[in-house]
């Protein structure tokens, strides 16, 4: 089955394409996508990623911001900058975990969202362009819906 966002005919797989997209474009490891929606209100996914090191995780950070900007995509807030080793960017109905790997693993947050559905995005597989209508999509899943 496949989980769609609100009223949307869009697939989440799809509609979080982009924003996985951007978090792999600096090279990001070991991305997940965790599926939410049905545990919390807080938002429909997360997506959790690490890097080597708190530079890594800093500039992950600094160029997902950049690129969902250029598609008009801008986070509500974003915490943990200048540190770099938890950066995490809220985008309303996701929001985005960048870790330094040694503070993953302490959090655990998969281990805290063990309930989630894991969800696979087609910039994971061989899809080399998104539809438009994703983008669009995505546009609105960075929008509050209070």
């Amino acid at each position: 089955m496949t989980t769609v966002i609100s009223d949307s005919d869009i697939p989440l797989d799809l509609a979080l394409d982009v924003f996985v997209k951007a978090a792999l474009g600096r090279k990001a490891i070991d991305l997940v996508v965790l599926d939410i929606s049905r545990l919390s209100s807080i938002a429909d996914a997360f997506i959790i990623c690490s890097g080597r090191s708190s530079r890594q995780v800093t500039a992950i950070a600094e160029f997902i911001s950049i690129e969902l900007k250029k598609q008009g995509i801008k986070p509500l807030s974003i915490e943990g900058m200048e540190e770099g080793h938890w950066v995490i960017l809220d985008y309303g109905r996701v929001i985005i975990h960048i870790f330094h790997q040694p503070v993953r693993e302490f959090y655990d947050l998969e281990g805290l969202w063990s309930d989630a559905k894991q969800i696979t995005t087609p910039c994971c597989g061989d899809m080399d362009k998104e539809p438009e209508a994703v983008n669009e999509q995505a546009q609105k899943m960075h929008v509050n819906d209070s």
